[in-house]
């Protein structure tokens, strides 16, 4: 039987960090389902479906691995998504301690859902531990370069979006 894992978020836009979870995740699991989010209560730039095309477009750099990844935008609570995707594993990124606290938080909560889901930390790397979307916006915002934080085909949607001045 398959491990099908789960990596959930906003993706508002996908970074390199996230980049270096999926790829790393891929260790873990033989199927992985990057589940695109619509209910995070944050205001996101991009719309449900852009960023979900701009995931899937990263993940084809994957090259061969890529085949082992699917891009599924999602609605309502994980563990109802992760259920009916047939997963038990949920993966999450941990970039510092201060994602921590929130992250325990919501897996021992996810647990109490559905205590057959498991979810298993990846610790950033320490070439990626700094980088969040929300960084990454203010610094294409305020006409930073974020060249090295998403690709280029982000980048490019990015300073579209800041220049179109919305």
């Amino acid at each position: 039987m398959p491990r099908i894992g789960i990596y959930p978020g906003t993706f508002d836009p996908i970074t390199v960090g996230h980049m270096d979870i999926i790829k790393r995740a891929l260790h873990v699991v033989d199927k992985l389902i990057i589940g695109v989010a619509l209910d995070t209560g944050k205001e996101p730039v991009f719309d449900l479906k852009m960023r979900s095309t701009l995931v899937k477009e990263d993940i084809k750099k994957l090259g061969a691995l890529a085949k082992r990844v699917e891009v599924k935008p999602f609605s309502g609570l994980l563990m109802k998504f992760a259920e009916d995707e047939g997963s038990h594993i949920v993966i999450r990124g941990l970039r510092a301690i201060s994602d921590f606290e929130y992250e325990f938080q919501m897996a021992c909560m996810n647990a109490r859902m559905n205590p057959d889901i498991e979810t298993v930390f990846l610790t950033a790397s320490e070439d990626t531990h700094f980088i969040s979307s929300r960084f990454v916006k203010q610094i294409a915002r305020l006409g930073g370069d974020i060249s090295s934080f998403v690709s280029p085909n982000v980048a490019k949607h990015l300073k579209a979006y800041y220049k179109t001045g919305r």
